[in-house]
Formats: C-alpha cells, structure tokens, sequence
C-alpha cells in the first residue's frame, strides 16, 4: 500500500507536509543549531515522533487484541543527533511508562508480547543499524 504526502516549501527552512488521504498537515522548521528557528517538529524530530506513536500503536493492537487495557500509557523519547562522521540522528532513546492500575492487570506473558511488539514496529525495524534505539518498559507499582 502506497501512501502520498507533499511538501511545500514556504521559505526560511519551513515546509509544510500534507498527507494526501486525510489532506491533514504537519509543518517542519530547521532546528536552531541547524540555521533554523526551531518553532516547529524539525524533519529528524518527526523521526522521534514517528517512532514513539508507532511503538505504542503496535501495543495498542497488541493490547486491543488482548483486550488488556493501555490507556494512559506514555512514550518519552529523547533524540541526540551526531556531527560525525556526518550530521544525523545517533541515537533515538525510547521509555515506555504503563501506569501502575494498569501494570498491575499485566501478566508476564502479555509483558513480553507487547515488548517484542514494541521492538518490531515498522519505524523501529526501517531505522538504519547505526542509530541506537533501544526501548526500555517502566511498569509503574
């Protein structure tokens, strides 16, 4: 399945993205270190983005066909680029915080399904091998 999106750039290092089903729209402004003004997602923390929204829709499939219960649950993602040997994203640290009323439902055997859920998301695995991205669970007591 294909997936369209445009992007128009509208000058000073912004661009605005539409996503050609929804016509929904994301604009991007280049980081502060990088020239920009920093006043939006730059195009790498979209990166972040995707990965954590994408690792906590592959729980929530996992979690609805389980009908284990994650509402309320987090994803924090700290992103660290790297100069060299060229500008880019080095490292994409990911934390998954389940609350503890629903930590406390979890077996060990549905832990370890949504963890190995978590570590096959299509962002995570399309992630070039020289990023570091591992994903650590926090279940809240």
């Amino acid at each position: 399945m294909s997936v369209e999106i445009d992007v128009l750039y509208n000058g000073q290092l912004r661009c605005t993205a539409t996503h050609g089903p929804s016509k929904g729209q994301v604009v991007t402004d280049a980081p502060v270190d990088n020239h920009g003004k920093g006043e939006a997602f730059s195009p790498t923390d979209l990166v972040g983005a995707a990965l954590g929204s994408c690792v906590m829709t592959i729980m929530g499939i996992v979690a609805e066909r389980g009908q284990l219960d994650l509402v309320g649950t987090r994803v924090h993602v700290v992103k660290e680029m790297i100069q060299q040997p060229i500008r880019r994203i080095g490292e994409l640290r990911v934390a998954v915080t389940i609350p503890a009323e629903k930590a406390a439902k979890l077996s060990a055997a549905d832990r370890t399904k949504l963890e190995t859920a978590a570590r096959h998301c299509p962002v995570h695995q399309s992630l070039h091998p020289d990023i570091h991205a591992p994903i650590d669970f926090v279940y809240e007591a």
